[in-house]
């Protein structure tokens, strides 16, 4: 998992558009969009976490730095 390429989602698709990439995925289909990644498991990992980012943004009314923030922060917590 990297926070640039997260990051860089989040900047760049909607939830919609990460959305459609991840069935995409899971679909073994091409994707919408260009997502960076070793491979498959690191690319839905990098999808997943920007869908989780952007729904922050919307249900709590966060900027994306601050839901950024929280999520590597919950990231963290996790493997601690």
């Amino acid at each position: 998992m990297k926070l640039p390429v997260i990051k860089h989602l989040v900047e760049s698709y909607s939830i919609e558009e990460l959305q459609l990439a991840e069935q995409n995925l899971l679909d073994e289909k091409p994707l919408n969009i260009i997502v960076e990644g070793e491979d498959e498991g690191e690319k839905l990992t990098h999808i997943l976490g920007a869908i989780d980012v952007l729904e922050r943004v919307q249900l709590d009314n966060k900027d994306k730095s601050t839901a950024l923030r929280e999520f590597f922060q919950r990231v963290r917590n996790s493997i601690s």
